[in-house]
């Protein structure tokens, strides 16, 4: 993305040379590469259950989308999302947070394919309709145009996304 800043990170163990090749660096639970923004392993664990508990029948596309959700969330400082600095602070954010937390299946082991979708997202990731969306939810039926003032971006499967204004939060966009 041209002018945004990243940081490098370590992966399990692997950090990206200038070549592009990989080689085996001593690094810490808490890293991950060109992170848009900066976990450790386990919140990216958290993340990964998140987005299985609320996604998992959407598949892996589905998953991902509910990770865009999130990493905005932590990106966002604005409207509902002020403040929410790091993915624990989005995934158990009350009021406002995610119902999946409420429920068992959300407390199970986040398992490798999730993780590495987690990854991908906290990597920069995006789909559409979630690439700029902070909300998502589950309607009966059709996706509405806006709810609670917020543009609909479309829909995936049973979840429709919604968008703010980038002059409300420009640091999604």
């Amino acid at each position: 993305m041209p002018g945004a800043q990243y940081t490098v990170y370590v992966v399990n163990g692997l950090c990206p040379p200038a070549d592009g090749s990989s080689r085996k660096v001593k690094g810490s639970e808490q890293s991950y590469i060109m992170g848009v923004i900066k976990t450790n392993a386990g919140q990216t664990k958290i993340l990964a259950r998140l987005m299985r508990a609320e996604a998992e029948g959407e598949g892996d596309l589905g998953m991902l989308m509910v990770g865009n959700v999130g990493v905005n969330r932590v990106l966002a400082n604005c409207l509902d999302f002020k403040n929410i600095r790091s993915i624990e602070q989005m995934v158990y954010q009350r009021p406002g947070g995610f119902e999946a937390t409420i429920k068992g299946y959300f407390y199970q082991g986040a398992r490798d394919r999730e993780i590495r979708l987690a990854e991908r997202v906290i990597n920069g990731e995006r789909q559409h309709p979630a690439s700029n969306a902070l909300w998502f939810f589950r309607p009966a039926g059709g996706c509405p145009g806006t709810w609670w003032d917020q543009q609909n971006s479309g829909r995936f499967k049973a979840h429709c996304f919604f968008i703010p204004k980038q002059s409300d939060c420009p640091s999604v966009y």
